[in-house]
């Protein structure tokens, strides 16, 4: 990792926590030989602009793997009830650090390039205290899954609005939406960069009547009146849910 002189100074945080519904303890799976929380470290630690990675654990055993691939890790509340508050504890200890990146971690193959961007989006726009980012939407499965979450933004980047049903929704189909440029539909994709100064507000800040309805976070800081800055990439990272998206990556790491 390198500083960039040109951009304020950022520190990822990977919020881990051992329990999971759909794939127990998957955080520790190695199967490849390293953690899958080793895999996203390394990879989250490909940033050229964060100087820092540090994982937020919520169970012992966290510290330890981490600790023993040589990663930093700070044991946090076993209370919280969302990452973006796991992070929110870590990132009061690192106040020389102005903006805070959010990184899943369950996403180890995530691109440095990409979390870059990130950074850059929210030190390139000031009235934001949130960027976060999404890619086009090419089929009409994805469009209509309810676990890939969509965004909806204005020409000036800024998220109008988050959810789990297809956004915007159209009239009459044709599946030209799905090929048109600039692309129609966007899924949203979970990184975060926090401003740090924004962080203890959004961990005050009560649930709205949205986030509860779409089971979506980021909708309070909407609901708020706070600007969210979208930027847009072609490709993301799978993120790992389920044992067969596990297989799917112990084979690609194995090709």
């Amino acid at each position: 990792m390198n500083s960039d002189s040109h951009c304020p100074k950022a520190a990822i945080v990977i919020p881990a926590r051992l329990a999971s519904t759909r794939l127990p303890r998957k955080l520790l799976l190695n199967e490849t030989g390293r953690s899958l929380i080793e895999h996203t470290y390394r990879a989250a630690s490909a940033s050229k602009l964060a100087s820092q990675v540090i994982v937020a654990a919520d169970e012992a055993e966290i510290v330890e793997c981490v600790k023993a691939f040589g990663g930093q890790v700070q044991m946090t509340r076993a209370d919280h009830q969302s990452g973006s508050s796991r992070v929110a504890e870590v990132a009061l200890g690192l106040e020389e650090f102005e903006i805070i990146v959010n990184v899943q971690g369950d996403e180890p193959e995530i691109s440095g390039t990409v979390i870059d961007h990130a950074i850059r989006l929210l030190a390139d726009h000031p009235n934001a205290v949130v960027s976060t980012l999404a890619s086009p939407i090419r089929d009409r499965k994805s469009l209509e899954q309810m676990s890939v979450v969509k965004v909806v933004f204005g020409a000036d980047g800024h998220a109008l609005y988050f959810s789990r049903s297809p956004i915007p929704c159209v009239r009459d189909w044709d599946q030209d939406w799905l090929v048109s440029e600039p692309a129609t539909f966007y899924q949203h994709i979970g990184l975060y960069a926090y401003r740090s100064s924004f962080l203890p507000t959004f961990s005050e800040l009560p649930a709205s009547a949205s986030e509860l309805v779409e089971s979506l976070e980021q909708l309070r800081i909407l609901d708020a009146g706070y600007t969210i800055q979208v930027g847009v990439v072609e490709q993301h990272a799978v993120g790992i849910d389920t044992p067969e998206d596990y297989r799917a990556f112990v084979s690609r790491c194995k090709s």
